[in-house]
């Protein structure tokens, strides 16, 4: 087997161009699901009625279901329903030329909203109730009781699984390729087409998205030593 090493250098500089398309599908779809993901957990918890058998009924849908088959079900089908809701409204939108990147968005943090909320819920089961009932009983708001006693100890515990979820989203995130979204992969594997150099190709990929994790990783780590505080005290 041979490397061509100069394919090899110059796809991996070339892929390295859709790491911020990478980098704006995750920020955007986690800015998305870490707050809606955190109030389905508190609904879950709370048991509010109506809302809690809708959230796991989605919950259960989502993570029972492939990451592949969602992207086919909302790339394929979305278009269609907003152009059949376009019409029927009269509106002049062409639905057929939005741009692909937003359907990534829809089917990732539509995906980690229901990842979150599994993981939220299992980080506030970690605060005793009994903490936010003596917030509440010296004056605390609900609000207040959850941003100053609750969330900062759930915190602890809920950091460690955001990091594996937060990296599972990124290698996740090379399936957008089947959505026309040219990232990493998708850069890569154009050009392994052009030259056949596969071997290469899946290699810089490879590298890229080990670089990503890493990162990631140590940011997490780093988050992790600044709210250990609340879980000694």
């Amino acid at each position: 087997m041979n490397i061509d090493f100069h394919f090899l250098q110059d796809t991996f500089f070339l892929a390295l161009g859709g790491v911020p398309v990478t980098l704006e599908i995750t920020l955007g779809s986690l800015l998305f699901a870490i707050p809606t993901g955190f109030f389905m957990a508190v609904a879950n918890l709370n048991e509010i009625p109506v809302l809690q058998p809708l959230f796991r009924t989605y919950i259960s849908f989502m993570r029972g279901t492939p990451m592949i088959l969602q992207i086919y079900l909302i790339y394929n089908l979305m278009p269609s329903l907003l152009n059949a809701v376009s019409q029927l409204l009269g509106l002049s939108l062409n639905i057929f030329e939005v741009n692909p990147i937003l359907y990534a968005f829809a089917v990732f943090a539509l995906s980690e909203t229901a990842v979150l909320a599994e993981v939220f819920r299992s980080a506030l089961q970690t605060v005793e109730k009994g903490q936010f009932e003596a917030a509440v009983s010296i004056g605390f708001s609900s609000m207040q009781a959850y941003r100053r006693i609750v969330v900062p100890q759930a915190l602890s515990a809920a950091l460690p699984v955001m990091c594996n979820t937060t990296t599972d989203l990124i290698k996740a995130t090379s399936l957008v390729f089947t959505m026309s979204v040219l990232d990493i992969t998708a850069i890569a594997k154009t050009e392994a087409g052009m030259k056949l150099c596969w071997i290469e190709a899946y290699l810089d990929i490879f590298l890229i998205y080990l670089l990503l994790i890493i990162t990631v990783e140590q940011l997490f780590k780093f988050a992790e030593c600044k709210v250990r505080i609340y879980k000694e005290v």
